[in-house]
């Protein structure tokens, strides 16, 4: 199974699900990989997401400036190449019966001049998983977010919703798996994932349905 995984904005727990991801399917007895092509903000001494999933995981570029891949990478002086990515990719892919790709940020994430982190999600011929937070707001960037892939001819797989709290009364909170379901068409939120969680095996049951069903 290779899937991408993205998000509705930055810090909606992309890390966390698919950390969470690889885990599970490790725990199940699978090969799983992790790649983060894209790493910006590792200072010293910071642990890089690559590090913190552990195992057989990579970041093809790991930038110290806090931004997106663009402007980190320009600041740095470093030069990004999405064939290296998709070499690590196909290297990663041989090593793995299962590869997890974590991007940064959204889909329209600005990689280098003229391309976003659409493009390389096209150019690794994936499926996306989108990872979306629950709060206010979440409907609106989690419909966008889906037809943004589907109008680039990206498969999706399905959301999550991450960082549920435990207890919430918020109407918004309780009804945004429903209307995005409800307005999305087919697209279906397969879990919804509590801060705290340790158990992905539900969520990743259902991914490998899905995944099933894209190929």
């Amino acid at each position: 199974m290779y899937i991408f995984v993205t998000g509705t904005d930055t810090d909606v727990g992309k890390s966390y699900v698919a950390k969470g991801i690889c885990e599970q399917l490790r725990n199940d007895g699978e090969t799983a990989a992790y790649l983060k092509p894209f790493q910006s903000g590792v200072a010293e001494n910071v642990l890089s997401d690559a590090q913190m999933v552990g195992g057989n995981a990579k970041s093809s570029y790991v930038t110290k400036t806090p931004s997106n891949p663009l402007i980190s990478a320009e600041i740095d002086g470093v030069e990004l190449d999405l064939e290296k990515v998709a070499v690590d990719f196909s290297k990663l892919k041989k090593e793995c019966d299962n590869v997890i790709v974590e991007g940064s940020g959204g889909i329209y994430v600005p990689v280098k001049k003229g391309v976003l982190m659409a493009d390389l999600i096209k150019r690794l011929n994936l499926p996306a998983l989108i990872v979306a937070r629950p709060d206010l707001g979440t409907i609106n960037h989690t419909l966008m977010t889906i037809e943004c892939l589907l109008n680039n001819n990206i498969k999706v797989l399905g959301v999550v919703i991450s960082n549920y709290p435990a207890k919430t009364n918020d109407p918004v909170i309780l009804r945004a798996k429903e209307m995005i379901e409800l307005y999305s068409g087919h697209v279906k939120v397969l879990d919804i994932i509590k801060h705290d969680q340790k158990d992905f095996s539900l969520l990743v049951s259902k991914i490998i349905e899905q995944f099933a069903m894209s190929v």
